[in-house]
Parts: structure tokens; C-alpha cells; sequence
């Protein structure tokens, strides 16, 4: 699949389905993008298709048919999107949060491979449910717990709001689990 460049293409694009329940479309949204009127698509249609898919396959749905849906809030960036959303954290400015794109490779960056060569994906999530029944200090451990019990993931990073997690998907998971929430820092699973 070429890059879209109308309405036409990015609506095909959008309506891949990733998995039983995620589609392309969903995982395009960025308010970075949004704010600053860029357009948020990749550059290799096909391998972000491939890593999609494997992340919504593998992780996601299993994630989503254990605890109940899963709100989607970042995933997919372009990247001119991450490369911005870099800068403007490095200006100090608040609400951006993006590594370099180099770091970002089969990470946010679905459409780009690491410098192994490797693909990957990661999509930060929340689960409303869990939320809403664990949400006392330190209860993102629980989901970490599950997750690093029932899934096969590359890498958790966890943050305060509503224990969103970046979860990642990866072909040589590192099974590294971090957390920006008390306790903070790497996270050891015994």
C-alpha cells in the first residue's frame, strides 16, 4: 500500500483492520498532529499494517477481553509528528512527551525499524474498568502483574493518569516494565 495522499487512500488505510476489534483508524489520532494541522499517516503503510496488527492481535485484544474495553490514547506516530512532539518537550513545553525518532523505532514509530532491523509497535491505553476497581496507590501493579503473566510484551511503561500504560509489542521483547508512577522507575517482576 502507497502512503495516502487524499481522502480516498486514508480512509482505505483507515479501515484496515488491525484485529477483531481495532482498526488502522484508531490508532492515527494525535493531538500533537491534530493542534498543529500536520498529518499523521506512515510513510510505509505496510509495516505499520504488520506491527499493527501483531500489537492488537497479541497484546490488545487479549488486554481487552480480560479486563473490559480499552481506550486507545496514543499510538501510531508519524515521524514528523514524534520528531515535534520531541522538540517541543526538549522547549520545556507541557503535554509533549515523545523520546527522539531513533528511540521511537518500532516503538510509537510503527513504520520504522530499529536499528536492528527489527519492527515493533506500542500504543499507550487505559482500562476504564480496572481503573475504576484498582485505583488506589500502587494498584497499577496488578495490571502489570497480569500482563506480565499472561502476555508475551516487550515493554510497560506506566503513568498516573487512570494507570495509562504504554504498552509495546515487539519480534525480541525485552520484557522491561517501568512506571512514572510510585513506586517509580524499573519495575522487577518476581
Amino acid at each position: 500500500m502507497k502512503p495516502p495522499k487524499s481522502v480516498q487512500t486514508l480512509t482505505q488505510l483507515g479501515r484496515v483492520r488491525l484485529s477483531k476489534s481495532f482498526f488502522m483508524r484508531d490508532m492515527l489520532y494525535s493531538e500533537i498532529a491534530q493542534v498543529h494541522g500536520l498529518l499523521n499517516v506512515p510513510d510505509d503503510p505496510d509495516l505499520a499494517i504488520a506491527a499493527g496488527t501483531r500489537l492488537c492481535e497479541e497484546l490488545l485484544e487479549p488486554l481487552q477481553d480480560h479486563w473490559g474495553r480499552i481506550a486507545i490514547r496514543s499510538a501510531y506516530r508519524s515521524r514528523e509528528v514524534n520528531a515535534l512532539g520531541n522538540k517541543m518537550m526538549r522547549l520545556g513545553k507541557a503535554g509533549y512527551n515523545c523520546a527522539i525518532n531513533e528511540t521511537s523505532a518500532a516503538g510509537h514509530i510503527w513504520d520504522m525499524r530499529d536499528r536492528n532491523g527489527h519492527m515493533g509497535a506500542v500504543a499507550c491505553v487505559v482500562v476504564p474498568a480496572f481503573y475504576d476497581r484498582h485505583h488506589g496507590p500502587g494498584d497499577w501493579q496488578i495490571l502489570a502483574r497480569w500482563i506480565h503473566d499472561h502476555l508475551l510484551y516487550s515493554t510497560l511503561c506506566f503513568y498516573p493518569t487512570y494507570w495509562a500504560v504504554n504498552i509495546g509489542w515487539h519480534e525480541r521483547p525485552e520484557r522491561r516494565i517501568d512506571s512514572f508512577v510510585a513506586p517509580k522507575g524499573r519495575w522487577v517482576a518476581s
